[in-house]
């Protein structure tokens, strides 16, 4: 006898016969998926490798092969400079065994053929790999999201301008009730129009270790909510500015915006409840924020919402940004003595760093909700 009982070895099979994936996005500048599908069972982790230039890891539906599906993870753009040293990855952990069907955000990708997809079903089923693939050439991505990709990174880097805002007036209709608008935008910014059923979009904050948020770029609409959920270890969501990604909006700001800040949220490894911080969009106009925890920022721990990705303003700029900057967080005992420590379930209102007037006031705060 050797010591070990068999509950003792069935008790390690799990993570024994758990396996990792490897998938190389976009190895030698081609538009693939390196290999092209894999075979995983409930456990195992998809390890995407991203090459230069700048592409996603985008869940899709096996009908609609270019388009995001609602809910389905999204890596966001993930621009690799031709000097980078240490790859960029995003993981995906297989938790059943049905298809996944993943493609590429950039524009154009997905209709030239760069899709993936986990457990698959073999020719000559209608829906195999082949045919999702052949499906996503055929609709040539015009079927992709309304907005446009971030250009792909060369290896020169140019600083991208300030944003450039301008007042814009709109008359805006909800139901029975109509009033006129006047906020501060950008070429590209949404019509300042709330939602007529408001969506809370979850956004997990370092899973699985990883320094990141996922999704790290959504687009709300007004009267929308961003739940933003804690994971180990500790965190924060910070609200910066574009040019200033890793520093607290009220540390750059010229006209005394404030932006939300939620503190540090250690969370322990064996957790099974996981701290939330919420907030409520009252403008379309883009939202940064970032990780204040030591270098997580400078690591790209950052976010945004509503970001134009049609302008030299995009995610991936500002990803860039947040990594070529320098942070002034805190240390990393996790201590945040400017943030605000209401009790819990109380609602603070701050002030937005955009203009907005919307009726009788009713948006023209954006709201935190400590949960």
């Amino acid at each position: 006898m050797y010591g070990y009982t068999f509950a003792a070895i069935l008790a390690v099979l799990p993570a024994t016969l758990a396996a990792t994936h490897d998938v190389s996005v976009g190895a030698g500048g081609k538009l693939v998926f390196d290999p092209e599908f894999v075979t995983a069972h409930v456990g195992d982790i998809v390890n995407f490798v991203f090459h230069p230039k700048n592409h996603t890891v985008t869940q899709s539906s096996f009908d609609q092969p270019c388009v995001p599906l609602h809910g389905g993870f999204d890596s966001g753009f993930m621009p690799v400079s031709a000097e980078t040293e240490g790859l960029p990855n995003y993981q995906v952990h297989v938790t059943e065994e049905s298809p996944v069907w993943v493609h590429c955000q950039q524009k154009g990708h997905c209709g030239q053929g760069m899709v993936f997809a986990i457990n698959a079903p073999a020719d000559p089923s209608p829906k195999s790999f082949k045919a999702f693939k052949d499906l996503a050439i055929a609709t040539n991505g015009t079927e992709s999201s309304t907005s446009t990709a971030p250009p792909e990174t060369s290896a020169t880097y140019i600083t991208p301008p300030a944003p450039h805002w301008e007042s814009a007036t709109a008359t805006v209709t909800l139901g029975s009730s109509v009033w006129t608008t006047t906020y501060t935008s950008y070429d590209g910014t949404p019509p300042p129009t709330p939602a007529a059923e408001p969506v809370d979009h979850k956004v997990i904050v370092g899973a699985d270790g990883q320094l990141s948020y996922n999704p790290a770029n959504i687009s709300a609409a007004i009267g929308d909510t961003v739940t933003f959920e804690f994971r180990p270890k500790n965190h924060t969501v910070t609200q910066s500015s574009f040019l200033n990604p890793c520093k607290p909006l009220a540390d750059t700001s010229t006209t005394g915006q404030v932006g939300f800040k939620s503190g540090f949220r250690p969370v322990t490894a064996d957790a099974t409840e996981f701290p939330q911080f919420k907030i409520t969009i009252n403008d379309t106009a883009p939202i940064w924020g970032y990780c204040g925890q030591g270098n997580h920022c400078n690591s790209g721990m950052v976010f945004s919402i509503n970001a134009v990705e049609s302008g030299p303003n995009n995610f991936a700029a500002f990803v860039e940004l947040a990594k070529r900057s320098d942070s002034t967080s805190s240390a990393t005992t996790g201590t945040d003595s400017n943030s605000p420590k209401p009790t819990s379930g109380a609602v603070v209102g701050l002030t937005t760093p955009y203009k907005a007037a919307l009726g009788l006031g009713a948006l023209a705060t954006l709201f935190i909700a400590i949960l």
